[in-house]
């Protein structure tokens, strides 16, 4: 059997996508947080206070999801939800003390983990990168 050229590529796409998640994963480990939580988690770094709704846009995931890992996180002492004022249907996650904490830890690893990931890669590379990876979400969205 002979693959195409867009079988490689899917493959190594895929290939990809496990070695940066296994890589992360093991660094986010003795910190009690998973690669996905860890998004959130900057996220509210950047602007405490979104609702589950604002995180599953920005992430591209669903509401489910978002629930279940925001309740992950409340479990873990990192935040606290609260109901929203305008909207009682909406919750808002807010840092707690030692999410804030978190921060200073977790923030170089990502910054680590970004140098190792891109070095060698060209700033032009990159925007071509994120070109053609947004060039083919579109495509998957119909």
């Amino acid at each position: 059997m002979r693959l195409s050229f867009q079988d490689y590529i899917s493959i190594k796409l895929h290939q990809t996508d496990l070695k940066l998640t296994g890589y992360i994963k093991s660094r986010l480990q003795p910190y009690n947080l998973a690669p996905e939580q860890n998004l959130i988690m900057m996220l509210l770094w950047e602007k405490d206070g979104l609702t589950q709704n604002q995180l599953a846009q920005y992430l591209g995931k669903d509401k489910t999801n978002i629930a279940r890992m925001a309740s992950n996180l409340e479990n873990k002492g990192f935040i606290k939800r609260n109901f929203c004022s305008e909207d009682r249907r909406s919750l808002e996650l807010y840092l707690t003390e030692k999410g804030g904490e978190l921060k200073e830890q977790v923030v170089p690893v990502a910054e680590r983990f970004n140098d190792v990931v891109t070095d060698g890669i060209s700033d032009e590379e990159l925007k071509e990168l994120d070109r053609l990876l947004t060039k083919m979400q579109k495509n998957l969205e119909g």
